[in-house]
C-alpha cells in the first residue's frame, strides 16, 4: 500500500502534548484513533498512535500522540506531514517515486500571501501581504486601501478561494475590518 499524506501538524496546544492539526481533504472522515498514522524522521517512516483525537471545524483538530505527552516531546513533529498507509516503509520495503503534479499540491494558508481579498456586503478590495502563524490565532495581514488589517485566519470567515485566480472571498462579522 502506498502512502499518502493526511494533515500537517500545527502548533502545541496545551501543557500535556496536545497539537493542532490542519486535515487535507485526504483525511478520513471515518478515523478511529485504532489506526496509526505516519510522519517521516530522519527518512524514516516512524508511527504514531493516537491517545486522543477531537475534530475541530472541517479542516481542523487536536491530537496527542502516545509517547509525545510533553509540550517538549510534541514539539518535534510540529510542521511535519502526517501520513496514512505506509506500512510496507515500516516493514523496509523502498517508497515508490511519485511524479510531482501542481493540482495535487497542497495548499497550505501562508501560500495565500499574494492572492487577492474581497469581502462580503464590501466594495473594498485588498491583498494578502503577509501570514502570520501566532499562539492565539493565525493571522492574514491584508493591505486594504494603503492600510494593514489583521483578519483571523479561520475557515468560519473564508467562503471561497481559488487557486488558479489567486483569490479568496471573505464573510466577516461587522466591523471587523473597521477595528484594525
Amino acid at each position: 500500500m502506498k502512502g499518502f499524506a493526511v494533515a500537517k501538524i500545527g502548533k502545541s496546544f496545551g501543557t500535556n502534548g496536545e497539537l493542532t492539526i490542519n486535515l487535507f481533504d485526504t483525511f478520513p472522515s471515518d478515523f478511529t484513533i485504532e489506526e496509526p498514522l505516519f510522519v517521516y524522521m530522519d527518512n524514516l517512516a516512524v508511527p504514531l498512535f493516537c491517545d486522543h483525537f477531537e475534530r475541530r471545524g472541517k479542516s481542523g483538530g487536536v491530537v496527542i500522540f502516545a509517547d509525545f505527552d510533553t509540550t517538549h516531546r510534541a514539539a518535534e513533529l510540529i510542521g511535519k506531514e502526517i501520513y496514512m498507509g505506509l506500512e510496507e516503509e515500516l516493514l523496509g520495503l523502498e517508497p515508490e517515486e511519485e511524479e510531482w503534479n501542481d493540482e495535487d499540491e497542497e495548499l497550505y494558508l501562508e501560500d495565500m500571501v499574494g492572492y487577492s481579498a474581497t469581502f462580503e456586503g464590501r466594495s473594498e478590495r485588498g491583498e494578502i501581504v503577509d501570514f502570520e502563524e501566532s499562539d492565539w490565532n493565525p493571522l492574514f495581514i491584508i493591505e486594504i486601501e494603503g492600510r494593514e488589517v489583521m483578519i483571523p485566519a479561520v475557515d468560519d470567515f473564508i467562503v471561497e478561494y481559488s487557486t488558479s485566480e489567486k483569490s479568496i472571498h471573505f464573510s466577516l462579522p461587522d466591523g471587523l475590518i473597521d477595528l484594525n
